[in-house]
């Protein structure tokens, strides 16, 4: 397939108009996204009820497939920013990422079947994921540029729109339909999401890849620069003394990506924090009151019945009750999202800009974390009251949540932007690949984070979401001090 070259170099003139192509881009991430979180909603019971698993095993399958799934987008950001392109990366690795969930359906009852399923799955969702929002970021060349925070926050948007569909409606398809269908309505989600993103291929800015091979790469250089800094002479700094090894353009890509990977240094705490909502948060809110929102009644022989059941409590004779309980407060998360987004990137943002603080990414991220911060103290406070024998709802979590997902939208949602807007032009897959790695080790660092509590602290009740509380206020704090040493580049367009 021919590629579309980049348009002719505009006059700069400002728009606030999206390209065209933006919701081919959003809409494929949105459908991505379902079929990704639907095999994670269903997967764990799938391997103990119907492969007869264990739950250790289930557990070690589980988070080997999510590793994997954000382990990949190295190989894939190399793919696209050294052989394919990233359109025709994630075109190809889509169709994989197909063939992995036609496996997984057809395939229910065999061991075989899933690890198979699950390595193409892992493959495509992590080779196309550094992949898209890169290409994201292609779409808005100059007099776009400044649209950059609103399509990142779009596409995060999306994200938690496929996952909060996922999570509510696939454990409802499994019950009442099977695994295979359970398996086959997020194959058909990921069929319709290559779809859409091969329909938009005509209005699409489509870049080359770099090809040709380097002198130097990132470590090539680092390794020169270290290993010859004795020779460097006064009012040189640490990338100078490789420029004559190297050229130029090799030199300043190695020192962006130094200084990237730096400021990316501190977040996977955040996340391996972060996951203390699927923990140590659910753990607490079985301790609390469950909260029945509303009731309602409909025909049992309408054809929605089913659906609903995946979404309401089951009452039996038609009648419905909206819940809140710890397990459906996880799908809070994306709903705020969802509201925050748009929020934000509509109002907050533009009235910040308005009263002289401009939201640099940086800042942005900053103020996630601290606000991150200041939702486990909430949770302690909430934890120290049940302590003292207070019986609370579980409606009271939803004040933490609140501070924890605006965090998450500041941090997550920026640092996408982020790492496309400071990548060099031959390595914006790559570097978008590295942001996504903090959430790999963040949940590698899950563990050790649980065992510091357990063996060193011994931090418990309201203590121990203190703790947590704190060790996320001094990341933050390191981050910030990295941030403002961070020298800020010029976006970079191939």
């Amino acid at each position: 397939m021919a590629e579309n070259p980049p348009a002719p170099a505009p006059t700069a003139e400002r728009t606030n108009k999206m390209p065209r192509s933006v919701p081919f881009i959003v809409g494929n991430e949105a459908a991505e996204r379902f079929n990704y979180y639907g095999i994670i909603a269903i997967l764990t019971l799938y391997i103990t009820r119907e492969l007869k698993l264990s739950d250790a095993d289930s557990t070690e399958i589980m988070h080997l497939f999510k590793s994997a799934a954000y382990f990949m987008p190295l190989l894939g950001a190399w793919i696209a920013d050294r052989m394919w392109g990233r359109y025709h990366t994630i075109l190809w690795l889509s169709l994989l990422y197909c063939v992995g969930n036609i496996m997984l359906a057809l395939t229910v009852g065999s061991q075989v079947g899933l690890y198979v399923g699950l390595a193409l799955i892992a493959i495509g969702t992590g080779g196309i994921k550094p992949c898209v929002s890169a290409f994201a970021g292609d779409q808005f060349g100059p007099g776009r540029q400044h649209l950059l925070p609103k399509i990142y926050g779009m596409f995060y948007w999306s994200i938690n729109f496929g996952s909060f569909f996922a999570f509510a409606f696939l454990p409802s398809a499994r019950d009442n339909f099977g695994y295979r269908w359970a398996f086959g309505i997020p194959g058909v989600a990921m069929l319709l999401a290559t779809l859409i993103f091969w329909l938009g291929t005509k209005r699409y800015t489509i870049k080359p890849p770099v090809r040709g091979p380097q002198k130097g790469g990132f470590l090539k250089v680092l390794a020169y620069a270290w290993s010859h800094r004795s020779e460097r002479r006064p009012g040189q700094g640490f990338w100078d003394v490789a420029e004559g090894q190297f050229t130029a353009a090799e030199v300043d890509g190695a020192r962006a990506v130094a200084g990237i990977l730096l400021v990316f240094a501190p977040i996977p705490v955040f996340w391996s924090l972060f996951d203390q909502t699927n923990s140590t948060w659910v753990i607490q809110g079985e301790k609390m009151v469950t909260v029945t929102l509303f009731t309602f009644h409909i025909s049992p022989d309408l054809f929605l019945v089913p659906l609903l059941k995946g979404l309401f409590v089951d009452q039996g004779a038609g009648n419905f009750a909206l819940v809140l309980d710890t397990e459906r407060m996880q799908a809070v998360n994306p709903l705020y999202v969802m509201v925050l987004i748009p929020l934000f990137t509509g109002w907050l943002y533009p009235l910040s800009e308005k009263l002289g603080c401009k939201p640099t990414a940086l800042r942005r991220m900053g103020t996630g974390m601290v606000l991150a911060s200041v939702s486990f103290v909430v949770v302690a406070w909430i934890q120290a009251q049940m302590d003292a024998g207070q019986t609370m709802t579980i409606a009271w979590q939803l004040i933490p949540y609140g501070g924890l997902t605006a965090g998450e939208v500041l941090l997550s949602a920026t640092g996408l932007e982020f790492a496309f807007a400071q990548a060099p032009a031959s390595m914006k897959s790559t570097i978008t690949s590295f942001w996504l790695l903090t959430v790999a080790v963040g949940n590698m660092l899950v563990a050790f984070v649980t065992d510091l509590n357990d063996k060193v602290v011994k931090a418990t009740g309201a203590k121990q979401f203190l703790f947590y509380a704190g060790l996320t206020f001094v990341v933050a704090m390191i981050f910030i001090w990295l941030a403002t040493r961070y020298k800020e580049r010029k976006l970079e367009t191939a």
